[in-house]
């Protein structure tokens, strides 16, 4: 190992230096390049060429030239005078074969020093070798971009799995299956929007930097705005501001964008992550889960050409409608703990302690216990895909009530297989009943709940001006990337994803 201001360099990359140096001295810069002009991408040389047979493909390749770029990823020689290389694109790999007698014996020579990841440009035409795989035979090539650092070893990839997040750019270039999660990840993405698009409902913006925290049970990033000198939150949800827009007349409106929630790192959660909100004027609940099985079956085809999904072992079908059931009734089958009977806070907390629900002093409601009992009893036993109906009114405070039941809303959240994947209910617009449940949730930020909205008054005075009956949902956009590429971990499907410092 040597030292260059404060670098340490393996034995491999100071060799790939002084290439590097040789290169310059010689006239050879491999970085001077502004661009490469390719006529063929390697999938474009493969779907145009590969269907000939050798014989018929070095008829119509004498002076039929082509030129392609691309990253080496395989490299031997064929005796002194030849070579054969693969390089590697965004969405293929093809093989070259360099002669010397056709470069000439200098370029040759400087072929022989090109190292694994250095990208290069050629032209030559195609041709098939005897064993029949498709071959660029060069008769020029240029050294685009010198690689100093080397790949790691092809069969081995990166052992280290914190490495592979670290250096997503080279877990990129040595695993073809990551590249495909993250064509698969935009594929669900467009798909969605073709849906909506298709619907007539309009994607907006809305802003990331909010005064007041709400539209979700969450704890903020806080950050300074100096200008103002004012403290400010990142969005944990782009609800209130989507809501505006129904008030302000438009009758269908989406948002796909990032949302950050100052909350632990796992293998389902990352502090910022992506979701899609869609809010649609005069319709309800019921309409929303068809919705919801529309866009997952849509975006399951899309992706693996099929409704039937595979995530960790278990098959799903999206084809089928997904079950529907009650909060209540869930615990009740599942734990035997009655909640359809009316009953004071009490005899919930007794329920309670008998059953080793802990609750904290902030939940202060019968649907408080209702939920805590929800999350410890019934969450984790949910494998088919089910939509959750008829969430406690104190833990909904942007949602109608029932018109059966009034300690219920109309709402629900979506679950596969132990996860939630979206929740949705029929919007409250009424600003009277909306106050009243922002208040609430002072009463809860004051007894200890961090997660608790904020009151904002300019939503408040926004549903004033009235907004007519609405339906909103909200989908974790990487979860369901999760489910569809049947990825383990959240950071699988997040290009970048957050990680610890260094050394902590």
């Amino acid at each position: 190992m040597k030292n260059n201001q404060d670098r340490s360099f393996t034995e491999q990359e100071l060799v790939r230096r002084q290439k590097l140096e040789d290169l310059v001295k010689n006239g050879r810069d491999p970085y001077v390049e502004n661009s490469y002009e390719r006529s063929h991408t390697l999938n474009h040389l493969i779907e145009q060429f590969d269907g000939f047979s050798k014989e018929d493909l070095s008829k119509i390749s004498v002076g039929n030239e082509v030129t392609t770029a691309g990253r080496v990823r395989l490299f031997r020689e064929a005796g002194k005078k030849a070579i054969f290389a693969n390089i590697q694109d965004q969405e293929a790999t093809i093989q070259l074969y360099i002669r010397e007698d056709e470069v000439g014996t200098e370029d040759f020579s400087y072929f022989k020093d090109i190292d694994l990841g250095d990208i290069i440009g050629v032209k030559g035409i195609m041709m098939k070798t005897d064993h029949g795989e498709l071959t660029i035979r060069v008769k020029e090539y240029k050294l685009l971009t010198k690689a100093l650092k080397p790949l790691p070893d092809k069969h081995a990839g990166i052992s280290d799995i914190e490495e592979k997040y670290r250096r997503r750019y080279v877990d990129l270039i040595v695993n073809p299956e990551t590249k495909k999660v993250f064509q698969s990840r935009n594929k669900i993405i467009r798909t969605i929007q073709s849906v909506l698009d298709e619907k007539g409902y309009m994607e907006v913006e809305t802003p990331i930097l909010h005064l007041k925290k709400a539209g979700g049970d969450a704890k903020p990033f806080v950050t300074h705005y100096n200008a103002l000198d004012t403290n400010f939150y990142l969005r944990i949800a782009t609800e209130l501001h989507l809501k505006r827009c129904i008030v302000g007349g438009f009758e269908g409106v989406y948002e796909i964008g990032r949302l950050f929630r100052n909350e632990g790192m796992s293998t389902r959660h990352n502090p910022e992550f992506t979701s899609i909100e869609i809010y649609v004027a005069y319709k309800e609940m019921n309409f929303l889960m068809s919705l919801c099985e529309e866009i997952f079956r849509t975006c399951a085809l899309k992706v693996n050409e099929t409704t039937k999904v595979s995530y960790s072992g278990i098959e799903f079908d999206f084809s089928k409608p997904f079950k529907r059931w009650h909060m209540v009734d869930a615990i009740k089958e599942v734990c035997g703990v009655d909640f359809w009977k009316h009953m004071s806070y009490e005899e919930a907390t007794k329920l309670a302690k008998e059953h080793n629900v802990k609750y904290e002093k902030y939940h202060f409601s019968v649907g408080h216990i209702i939920n805590l009992f929800f999350e410890q009893y019934v969450e984790d036993k949910i494998i088919e895909p089910t939509f959750v109906i008829g969430h406690p009114k104190e833990i909904s405070p942007l949602s109608k009530l029932n018109k059966d039941d009034n300690r219920f809303t109309d709402r629900f959240e979506l679950f596969i297989n132990k996860r939630e994947y979206a929740n949705a209910f029929a919007e409250l617009n009424n600003p009277i009943d909306q106050y009243e449940r922002f208040l609430d949730q002072i009463k809860q930020a004051e007894a200890g709940d961090e997660e608790a909205s904020e009151l904002d008054i300019d939503f408040i005075e926004a549903l004033e001006y009235g907004m007519p009956p609405t339906a909103g949902i909200g989908i974790g956009i990487d979860r369901l990337v999760m489910l569809l590429t049947n990825s383990e971990s959240i950071k699988d499907v997040l290009l970048f994803p957050q990680l610890r410092p260094r050394g902590k």
